[in-house]
């Protein structure tokens, strides 16, 4: 008889795959010296909201108007709001790129950006930004902003629905704390004489 072993979901996370906020703010440096104004645009809206990437075409300059973002998918809706500095940010995004209505982020053929075109130009900014390859990819923006925003809150039940996620325990996979942090709470406790 075969007994297949139980395995507790882990308390903390690997280090490795973590962005933290200071390579994030040297990803957005080196697109801004790039000038590749869509990415840093594009990095900051996700890392902003918490969008997924998939949502990004709702973020539009009606969208902007209102100051939040209807997301309508798999029968659901639900609402981001759009601080007024990402607004004004995005704002004069679409003036320099002459966008008046419609969708912000899209390829030269009008299509909304996929999560294949920002990752590939996010993996250019690795060296510029002194980022390992490996942490940079656009769903983990999308940890980030979970991870900020549940050390200010530390409502996960909150957090899962700003995410869109029907259940809490994948938002606590988002917000799950990595090694090294882990190892400083242990040592911070003072239970060792």
């Amino acid at each position: 008889k075969v007994r297949f072993l139980k395995i507790q979901h882990t308390v903390f996370v690997d280090d490795s795959r973590d962005l933290t906020e200071a390579e994030y703010h040297r990803l957005l440096d080196a697109a801004k010296r790039k000038k590749d104004s869509r990415l840093y645009h594009v990095m900051l809206a996700i890392c902003t909201t918490g969008i997924r990437v998939s949502e990004l075409s709702f973020l539009t300059v009606e969208a902007l108007h209102k100051g939040k973002a209807e997301i309508r998918m798999k029968g659901k809706i639900r609402t981001i709001l759009l601080t007024k500095e990402l607004c004004r940010k995005l704002n004069a995004y679409a003036k320099e790129k002459g966008i008046r209505t419609g969708y912000l982020f899209c390829t030269r053929t009008g299509k909304p950006l996929d999560r294949s075109n920002i990752c590939h130009d996010m993996k250019k900014l690795c060296r510029a930004a002194r980022v390992n390859p490996e942490k940079v990819f656009p769903h983990n923006l999308r940890h980030l902003f979970a991870k900020c925003y549940y050390a200010i809150k530390k409502n996960l039940a909150y957090l899962a629905d700003i995410l869109g996620h029907a259940s809490v325990d994948t938002t606590r996979i988002y917000v799950a704390m990595g090694t090294r942090e882990h190892e400083r709470t242990l040592q911070r406790m003072h239970l060792i004489s």
